[in-house]
């Protein structure tokens, strides 16, 4: 008897009815004392017995022989739903943190939370101490009634899903039917601890699934007191890991996610997972998503349906992307403009006007013979066409997948759901912060609470802060023009040299090169202003002081979006609808800063250089990070373990192995999100320019799919589960971004590309009836004279020729309007704002349509909701007639037999 765990259970086991001090429910002495064991033997057994038989059956256990993948206390029986750690700091406040924790653990088994501490001569590290929490049966059903979790009450009889032809032709990318499904359909209801006879209860150690477990036990752990200090009552567990009185709170994994669970361990869903959903080798599989949700919660189960389902859409977008890009490619050759361009006696013949001033010499249009064939692929009949399809398909996203997320509310239980109270919850920043209280005019209580004058520099100073790293993406951007415009010229002198007069075809053209440089600079630039960003952007909303984890999630979140959408697209929409819309013309050129001439586009337009600008972020921002996303918890975990296992001979317990890992936190999913929106826009914005961006997304997004799966089930400690009823607030962002795609796409085909103009000679000024677009270079380069350039912008270099040539729609010099816009540069504007107007209305048009059209809700699911509205209802009154019926009955009989027995002693 002399084992302090068993002397701390015989003390629990004499004690008698106490009261929850996070919530003022009467707690039975079976709720405080009783296991899962003693409930599958008796409800009716008296604390003597149960204890008996956990005494026989702790005694009978022998600690040398427990496996490290031992998911349960000591004695083999009950299991741990979570785990705290600490360390002694006697650096800083122990005896005050020692007192909170004991504060805190005492407190917690007053709730009738069962605890078991291992002490740091047992760990690995030989510091750390670990506190293992188990939910009783009684505990259970309390919280699972308080937060209304849903549980079966009877099977569904609706038939399985039946495979189809077209299953039986995805064979190869479909789940197991049991693993895609992995418990029947159940009717639910909000659990009810009077009513327990009511729900399915096969076994009570396995009908709640260890994620809602969890999420029960750090509901009471967010709320369970640990003392007062300044005179107020302190509370929740992140207060207490934000003082470092505990080092960590995480649930534990179901074991290795290389091997199986042997008994008497559950089932190792982790193994399962990892087996079907997290190896790169099944790319190709559709995911286990009921499994995901029913491991990790509806909150990150919900983002995998989400990034799933848009990569489904992405194949389709990808698919008739390749096709535009296979017409560019097959009609490349054909192309009048390139054949002009290219031939010697038409784009050879072109002397052009100097890039730039003195140091840049004139070149003949044949040397971008290779680059305007190129730009051809991207820049053609199809661009039309993909913009108008892609204005749709953004529509029918955003339709059916709301479609999509109502059939999971359905499918998840989440009709009826409200938001998870962790999220408004107060931080405990905020109480710290607080020196006001308020009363609350819902619950009549005192909260606290910081007047609008106390949070407003605060605010000033966010917003202020936001709008000074937007200047300084804006700023970055110009830096990187200025070394554009400035490198340029150095580009120019060693490639267009003598041999730039010469019957030469290159494809580095100095604007080529020039953009490339540029646009990997940027890219650089990128990165790291986002990296200190976050940051910042972290810290500043740290010290809005927002009351809930909510508002403080929203508001980071419009920070994070704001800054990195003017930092990943403000380059693109520069080179969009800007760079080359305010050079001027040769001798009234315009300048930056006086300086540095405006940068010209090259003479086939700039959407070549658009689709650089965007090919190069777009891929280098996946590619950087989905290592970054592998090489980091891997690394982390690696270097944490290394330092760990300094005690060899110790046994590395499943706790402290999950303690190595790496926390997701409660803004992984946020990261996750906002990656993939910046994706969306990027599909989405500028996808007239770059008709393979979705087939580059959908194989990033195939990948990133089993690189989140593999970092969460391999390299990060298991979360807590939590509900979520939809992706929230990024929805909204994303039917903004839709809309907007709409007009980007509208200004690219009209402005950046060179479609109107040729549609525009095509119709109104070809004389060639044969050909209709032969000639179109020519008429397309407006002519001066050489006499007219200033002396300080015209070549160093004299030429015997007298003029040349550049791109816009000028009167000749001798005209007497020289060098003003023609009647043709109003007519290519005029189509330019008719084809926006048009695409715009049709466009907008289709989608309200197709809004109206496509219900949010799809019928079947709605007459499956109200099925099992009305299939509760009806066995709810079932059970409490029948229920009404036996008590009834026994009333009756028992008056029956009294009276039975009075007339037999009157006889």
């Amino acid at each position: 008897m002399g084992d302090p765990d068993l002397l701390e259970i015989m003390e629990e086991e004499g004690k008698g009815s106490s009261r929850d001090p996070c919530y003022d429910f009467p707690m039975s002495e079976q709720s405080l004392n009783s296991t899962e064991t003693s409930f599958l033997i008796s409800k009716e057994s008296t604390p003597a017995k149960r204890y008996n038989l956990f005494l026989r059956r702790r005694l009978m256990f022998q600690k040398s022989k427990q496996s490290k993948d031992s998911i349960f206390f000591r004695d083999g029986i009950r299991q741990i739903d979570f785990v705290l750690s600490y360390v002694d700091d006697i650096k800083k406040d122990m005896d005050i943190k020692a007192e909170r924790r004991k504060e805190f653990e005492l407190n917690l088994r007053k709730t009738g939370l069962e605890l078991e501490i291992e002490d740091k001569r047992d760990s690995e590290d030989g510091r750390t101490y670990f506190v293992k929490i188990h939910a009783p049966w009684e505990v259970l059903v309390t919280y699972a009634e308080v937060l209304g979790i849903k549980m079966p009450i009877k099977q569904s009889e609706a038939p399985p899903p039946e495979n189809t032809h077209l299953s039986s032709i995805l064979g190869p990318v479909k789940l197991p039917v049991k693993l895609k499904y992995p418990h029947p359909e159940y009717f639910t209801a909000q659990f009810s601890r009077h009513r327990q006879e009511l729900f399915l209860i096969e076994d009570p150690a396995t009908f709640f699934p260890s994620s809602t477990r969890n999420r029960i036990v750090y509901y009471i752990l967010s709320r369970c007191p640990y003392g007062i200090e300044d005179g107020k009552k302190r509370f929740g567990i992140e207060r207490l890991l934000t003082s470092n009185t505990y080092l960590s709170a995480y649930p534990l994994h179901d074991g290795q996610y290389w091997k199986s669970s042997e008994p008497p361990n559950p089932v190792n869903e982790r193994y399962i997972l990892y087996q079907n959903w997290a190896r790169f080798s099944d790319f190709y599989k559709e995911q286990p998503l009921h499994l995901i949700r029913k491991y990790y919660g509806e909150k990150i189960g919900i983002y995998f349906v989400f990034l799933g389902f848009y990569t489904e859409m992405l194949f389709i977008a990808a698919v008739v992307g390749l096709a535009c890009f296979i017409y560019g490619l097959l009609s490349m050759e054909g192309n009048t403009n390139s054949i002009e361009i290219c031939d010697p006696e038409i784009g050879g013949q072109m002397i052009m006007c100097p890039l730039c001033d003195i140091v840049c010499d004139y070149w003949r249009l044949n040397s971008t013979c290779l680059a305007s064939k190129f730009s051809h692929l991207f820049d053609n009949e199809s661009t039309v066409f993909f913009a108008i399809f892609m204005g749709i398909w953004v529509t029918l996203f955003l339709e059916y997948w709301k479609q999509r997320q109502a059939r999971l509310k359905y499918e998840w239980d989440l009709v009826d759901f409200e938001e998870e109270q962790q999220q408004l919850q107060l931080r405990p920043e905020f109480e710290a912060m607080c020196t006001h209280r308020k009363l609350n005019p819902v619950t009549k209580e005192m909260e606290p609470h910081m007047p609008l004058c106390s949070r407003l520099p605060w605010y000033f100073l966010s917003g202020a802060t936001v709008t000074l790293w937007m200047s300084l993406v804006i700023a970055s951007m110009v830096a990187v023009i200025v070394y554009r415009l400035a490198v340029f010229a150095t580009f120019a002198r060693f490639m267009e040299s003598e041999a730039s007069l010469q019957q030469v075809k290159s494809f580095f053209t100095p604007q080529l090169a020039t953009s490339l440089t540029g646009s990997c600079l940027n890219f650089i630039v990128i990165l790291i202003l986002n990296f200190f960003y976050e940051k910042i952007s972290a810290w500043i909303t740290k010290m809005e002081i927002p009351r809930t984890y909510q508002e403080y999630e929203s508001s980071l979140t419009l920070k994070m979006f704001l800054f990195q959408f003017v930092n990943y697209y403000s380059s693109c929409f520069y080179v969009a609808f800007f760079k080359g819309k305010y050079v001027g013309y040769p001798g009234k050129y315009t300048y930056l800063f006086n300086v540095w001439r405006s940068e010209e586009c090259d003479p086939g337009g700039c959407l070549i250089e658009l689709t650089t600008q965007l090919t190069i972020i777009m891929v280098g921002k996946q590619i950087f990070g989905n290592i970054k996303e592998t090489i980091y918890p891997l690394a982390l975990n690696w270097w944490r373990r290394r330092k760990a296992r300094t005690n060899s001979e110790k046994l590395y317990s499943r706790w402290e192995q999950d303690h190595d890992l790496e926390s997701f936190g409660p803004l992984g999913l946020f990261y996750e999100y906002l990656e993939t929106v910046i994706q969306f826009g990027f599909v989405t914005l500028f996808v007239a320019s770059f008709p393979l961006a979705p087939l580059l997304a959908l194989i990033n997004n195939i990948v990133e799919i089993r690189v989140d799966a593999w970092k969460l089930t391999t390299q990060y400690r298991r979360t807590v589960a939590s509900k979520a009823h939809s992706i929230g607030v990024w929805q909204d962002i994303l039917c903004g971004m839709a809309v907007v795609s709409v007009a980007t796409n509208a200004f690219i085909v009209a402005f950046t590309s060179d479609i109107i103009p040729r549609l525009v000679y095509y119709y109104a000024y070809s004389t060639d009836a044969t050909q209709p677009l032969r000639g179109y270079v020519n008429n397309s380069l407006s002519t001066f004279l050489i006499a007219d350039f200033p002396n300080n912008t015209a070549p160093s270099e004299k030429r015997d020729f007298t003029t040349c040539r550049y791109r816009d729609y000028r009167f000749p010099p001798d005209h007497e309007n020289k060098y003003f816009h023609n009647m043709q540069f109003w007519h290519v504007l005029a189509a330019k704002m008719t084809f926006i107007i048009v695409m715009e209305h049709i466009v907008f048009l289709v989608k309200f349509l197709l809004a109206w059209m496509i219900p949010d809700v799809p019928r079947d699911v709605l007459e499956r909701i109200k099925l099992e509205k009305l299939m509760t209802i009806k066995i709810l009154h079932e059970f409490e007639l029948n229920k009404l019926k036996e008590n009834l009955g026994i009333n009756v009989d028992e008056r029956v037999k009294k009276h039975v027995m009075i007339e037999e002693n009157k006889v």
